[in-house]
């Protein structure tokens, strides 16, 4: 089957993980990515092999220099034969090296030009990396036990969910048929996942809370339990659930969520004690088959192992595939790119 982004190509001014991760999805769809990298090659280079390639696999580097004329025009070129341009630099840079659509327009009025930044193209070069945001944001203030600090996730979920975004706008314009500048910042896009906490405090002032073991703010039992090994992560979201959750367990009364969000320390604490008799592995197991939303907390080892078709291979590293699943395509990952591969400005 014809990749379904085949016959796109999109130019990437990208810097460590935002901008390379919108468009390595765009990639693995087929989609032409042509990296551009300034002469010293793109910092996450010097980070590890195996960390570019996470997030470059199937790319072609274009080393040029775009503080010259040489460099500029290069890119003009290269935007008259492209759909999209994606850059995410800072808004000074990208207004100084002409990486906007009122720029380029004159090379190809169809050109969707693509700005991830931190809080907005004309919004100043604030520094916005990926913990920042999700402490300016108020995500770090919900995360982690109410007894102890704020605190953040073990990966990049402000990075990785901005170049989300940015590929959704990137082709929605597309598809549009018009050229055009698209804004991505990471600063609303972590605004925007905050959405029924925010629309919470927005309309009732009702302000989230940060709960001991992740528990959600609507729904009892949701959160992480102790159990006689281990820790389980139990979605219980409607009544459903509870009625063979608590036949498995043995657990009486407690049969609507009204009457279990009124009652919330008295659930946990019933429910705490009856997960005490098994483990997580176990519970998990015995739950599953009834349709009880359960599962063992997991390392990133025991998670890889238990999900084998996760990973593919692409130019010698063991990579997570792409996540999107198209029926009849298979992506062909291709290697991570050598700096200046597809042209090499600086090449004597």
């Amino acid at each position: 089957m014809t990749a379904p982004l085949a016959g796109i190509r999109v130019l990437e001014v990208g810097t460590m993980l935002a901008g390379p991760y919108a468009t390595l999805q765009l990639a693995d769809l087929g989609a032409e990515v042509i990296k551009i990298e300034p002469p010293a090659g793109d910092i996450s280079r010097q980070v590890g092999d195996s960390y570019f390639a996470s997030l470059n696999r199937g790319k072609r580097s274009l080393r040029l220099d775009l503080n010259d004329r040489a460099g500029q025009q290069r890119l003009g070129e290269l935007a008259a034969e492209s759909h999209a341009l994606l850059v995410n630099l800072k808004p000074s840079a990208i207004h100084r090296l002409g990486l906007t659509y009122d720029a380029l327009r004159r090379w190809n009025e169809r050109l969707v030009c693509v700005a991830i930044t931190g809080f907005g193209l004309d919004a100043g070069d604030h520094p916005a990396f990926d913990y920042v945001i999700q402490a300016a944001t108020g995500v770090a203030a919900l995360t982690g036990d109410p007894a102890g600090p704020p605190t953040l996730p073990g990966y990049s979920a402000a990075d990785n969910s901005t170049g989300l975004t940015a590929a959704l706008g990137l082709l929605a314009q597309i598809v549009s048929g018009r050229g055009g500048q698209v804004q991505v910042s990471l600063r609303d896009v972590m605004l925007s996942q905050l959405n029924y906490h925010a629309s919470a405090y927005l309309n009732t002032a009702a302000v989230p809370q940060r709960r001991p073991f992740g528990a959600h703010s609507y729904y009892v039992p949701a959160q992480l339990f102790p159990t006689a090994d281990g820790y389980l992560a139990l979605f219980i979201t409607h009544d459903g659930f509870w009625k063979s959750f608590a036949g498995e367990t043995g657990i009486e009364g407690f049969t609507t969520m009204t009457e279990r969000v009124t009652r919330r320390a008295e659930v946990l604490a019933v429910v705490t004690e009856a997960l005490g008799a098994d483990t997580a592995d176990g519970w998990e197991q015995r739950l599953r088959p009834l349709g009880v939303p359960a599962a063992a907390v997991r390392t990133l080892p025991e998670a890889l192992a238990a999900a084998p078709d996760a990973v593919v291979a692409a130019g010698g590293y063991r990579l997570i595939g792409s996540p999107i699943r198209v029926g009849g395509y298979r992506p062909r990952y291709g290697a991570p790119p050598r700096l200046g591969e597809y042209g090499d400005s600086q090449a004597g």
